[in-house]
C-alpha cells in the first residue's frame, strides 16, 4: 500500500480496526476487506455516484435565438433544470436604451423569451441572479421584477452591485427554472 493511501486509512479507520475484517458476515471462502481495498472501492463507487448524477450530453438542449451571434445559448436544458443566460435590457433590434426603466422591462422581457424558447414560464423560475451597476435604480427594478411574476411565485434571489456589465448595460439578470412535469 503506497504512503498516501496507508496515511488515509490511519486517518479513517483506528488502529484496533484495522487489524480486523471491516464486514461483519463474510461469504464462505472469502477473506477481509483490507483498508487499502476497502479504500479503493469506495472511491470507486464515490467516483461512479458522481458521473451517474451528471446529465450525459443526450439530455442537453440548447436554445437561441435564430441567427445569433452570441457565444453563448440563451438557455441551456440540463434535465429538469433549464439555465437561463444572463440577459441584457436590449430591444428587438439589438439596442440598449439609456434609460434605466426600460432596460429593465426589457430584460425581464428577454428572461421570459428564453424560457419560451426552452418550452417554460416565468412560473418554472426557481432562482435569480440581478447583477446591477447603481444601486439606486434599486426600488425601481424591484417594481419591474416582482410585476413580472405572480405575487405567489416569486422566486429566490440573489443580487449584486457590479461596476459595469456587457454593452454598458445598466443591468443583468439570470435564471434558473424548473423543467420536469408540471
Amino acid at each position: 500500500m503506497g504512503g498516501i493511501a496507508r496515511n488515509a486509512v490511519r486517518r479513517l479507520v483506528p488502529r484496533k480496526r484495522r487489524l480486523r475484517s471491516h464486514l461483519p458476515l463474510l461469504a464462505p471462502g472469502t477473506r477481509p476487506m483490507t483498508p487499502s481495498r476497502l479504500l479503493l472501492c469506495s472511491t470507486a463507487l464515490l467516483t461512479l455516484s458522481v458521473f451517474a448524477a451528471v446529465a450525459p450530453a443526450a439530455d442537453l438542449e440548447y436554445f437561441s435565438p435564430a441567427g445569433s451571434k452570441a457565444p453563448y445559448a440563451a438557455a441551456v436544458r440540463a434535465g429538469d433544470t433549464v439555465y437561463v443566460s444572463g440577459q441584457l435590457g436590449v430591444d428587438a433590434e439589438g439596442k440598449l436604451p439609456d434609460a434605466f426603466d426600460v432596460q429593465a422591462r426589457n430584460t425581464m422581457a428577454n428572461v421570459a423569451k428564453a424560457l419560451q424558447r426552452a418550452g417554460r414560464s416565468m412560473d418554472d423560475v426557481a432562482r435569480c441572479t440581478v447583477m446591477i451597476t447603481d444601486m439606486a435604480n434599486w426600488s425601481t427594478f424591484n417594481a419591474i421584477y416582482t410585476a413580472a411574476f405572480k405575487p405567489e411565485r416569486l422566486p429566490a434571489r440573489s443580487a449584486m452591485a457590479v461596476s459595469a456589465l456587457p454593452m454598458k448595460a445598466l443591468l443583468e439578470v439570470d435564471c434558473t427554472a424548473y423543467a420536469g412535469s408540471r
